[in-house]
């Protein structure tokens, strides 16, 4: 299959033929190349398909699927035995259920990205460290997983003003860890 470039004629890779197969839309392949198009030569048998049918077999939807790799195309290069299946599985563990997890990758697609052991694992420790209870820590991650990716500093400081001002609950920082600086400051001082 050959589609006609802004340079010429361009091939469609496996991958590109595939997610049209899909019915994908050219502006979402478009999307998924420009960000992955280091990594686009991968094997869609070993590296492509096995990423979405582990997408689907959480739950999610076609539509959530490919919303998922079009935020996070990177996804097609975490191993699903070293990275993707160790992810979900801590996330079952504490305490999250299928559908939870199903919705915190479909709605933050990059904490599959991160490290566990250096990133995940001590943010999550750092809550309970601070008194946040395990149902808090579930229910946090559950409903705002983008709080994966900010920096353990941030989160270390915010808790900390929460702590300082007597506040410190799972909505509450939830709420916090959110806020740009400006509106942190204003609000906590």
């Amino acid at each position: 299959v050959v589609r006609r470039g802004s340079s010429g004629r361009d091939a469609v890779t496996p991958a590109e033929a595939y997610f049209e197969s899909l019915g994908w839309s050219e502006d979402d392949i478009g999307k998924v190349k420009s960000c992955y198009r280091r990594h686009f030569h991968l094997s869609l048998e070993n590296h492509v398909k096995p990423v979405l049918t582990w997408l689907a077999d959480l739950g999610l939807s076609d539509a959530q699927v490919r919303k998922s790799v079009v935020r996070f195309p990177i996804l097609f290069t975490c191993s699903l035995e070293r990275n993707l299946k160790p992810k979900e599985q801590w996330l079952l563990d504490l305490g999250l259920d299928k559908s939870q997890v199903a919705k915190a990758i479909s709605r933050h697609p990059q904490i599959c990205g991160l490290s566990l052991e250096a990133n995940l694992k001590p943010k999550v420790r750092l809550l309970g460290a601070r008194g946040l209870s395990q149902t808090d820590i579930a229910r946090t991650l559950a409903t705002s997983p983008e709080i994966l990716g900010h920096s353990l500093q941030r989160m270390t400081y915010r808790i900390g003003v929460l702590e300082s001002a007597g506040l410190l609950t799972g909505a509450s920082f939830r709420t916090a860890v959110k806020m740009t600086d400006e509106k942190f400051a204003s609000r906590f001082g």
